[in-house]
């Protein structure tokens, strides 16, 4: 009798295959569990003239000036109202130094504004004022952040339309550097707000300069901060906390509880389009510095 030959082996792996395997595994099992809260894309653009939204009535009652529409062109960054009669924040490194700020009413059309209040001040946060103005956003005065909540930065990364969604990590102190009116430099700390970035609008650049001064909304479409500055690599966001916004307008001689239209609530589904409407009606708007322009 011929005995019955096996048909194969399972072969046998070396350890280092082994070991290997099992690694991939737990860093795709890691990378699985990150947050990609990217903005839906947009809808896409009309083809033809009918069916387009109106354009909103203008929002400035001064004379306006015509400004280049080229991203790259004016130092820029980003604006929201706090007052429908004309008051903006920004972050103050946005506009140090220029002779002419403009808010943007369209493109190739642009608002001057004036900086008011001290000309430095302890936070990175500006106050302007323009003749005329543009529905405010409300300020979540007197309530905690928690960690873990939720921020929404819509504004002008590379001084084009974009947002970003973020979770507050918690209290941090920045280091800031900036050179003086008579040619120093500056170094001072100051106390943020630090946020994970979690997600994007599609397109948005890689670098978010442009988005300095663009407010950050909580989940009720309340400002919580004023955002400042990025560590790219950290996948950090910093922010000036609400308390230094309202410091800023008190430095100014301005009331902060100024009148302001509802909130809208943002989440990660709908921030995209929330943002795109708070920059319609200019609620959110860009910021550029006309010297040169």
């Amino acid at each position: 009798m011929t005995p019955i030959r096996p048909q194969g082996r399972f072969p046998h792996l070396p350890d280092g295959a082994v070991y290997a395997v099992v690694i991939l595994a737990l860093v795709f099992a890691a990378l699985s569990r990150r947050e990609h809260a990217d903005a839906p894309p947009a809808p896409p653009a009309l083809s033809r003239e009918e069916g387009r939204p109106l354009p909103a009535a203008g929002a400035f009652h001064g004379p306006l000036v015509k400004v280049s529409a080229d991203p790259a062109g004016p130092q820029s960054g980003t604006a929201f109202s706090v007052s429908p009669e004309g008051l903006w924040l920004t972050a103050r490194h946005v506009v140090a130094g220029c002779a002419r700020i403009a808010i943007m009413e369209a493109p190739h059309r642009a608002a001057e504004a004036q900086l008011l209040g001290p000309a430095a001040g302890a936070a990175d946060v500006a106050v302007l004022k323009t003749i005329g103005g543009a529905p405010a956003l409300p300020l979540a005065a007197g309530e905690g952040l928690r960690i873990g909540e939720r921020g929404f930065h819509p504004g002008f990364p590379g001084g084009r339309p974009g947002e970003t969604t973020s979770r507050l990590l918690g209290r941090q102190t920045l280091e800031f550097r900036a050179r003086t009116a008579t040619g120093g430099r500056l170094t001072r700390l100051e106390p943020v707000l630090s946020w994970a970035e979690a997600g994007r609008s599609v397109g948005a650049p890689g670098d978010l300069a442009g988005l300095s001064g663009a407010p950050v909304l909580d989940g009720r479409g309340r400002v919580v901060g004023v955002t400042l500055a990025e560590a790219p690599r950290r996948g950090r966001i910093y922010a000036a906390p609400v308390d230094a916004a309202e410091l800023a307008l008190r430095a100014a001689g301005l009331n902060a509880s100024a009148p302001v239209s509802a909130a809208h609530p943002l989440n990660v589904s709908s921030y995209g389009r929330a943002s795109d409407a708070l920059r319609e009606t200019l609620s959110v708007a860009r910021v550029v510095c006309l010297d040169g322009a």
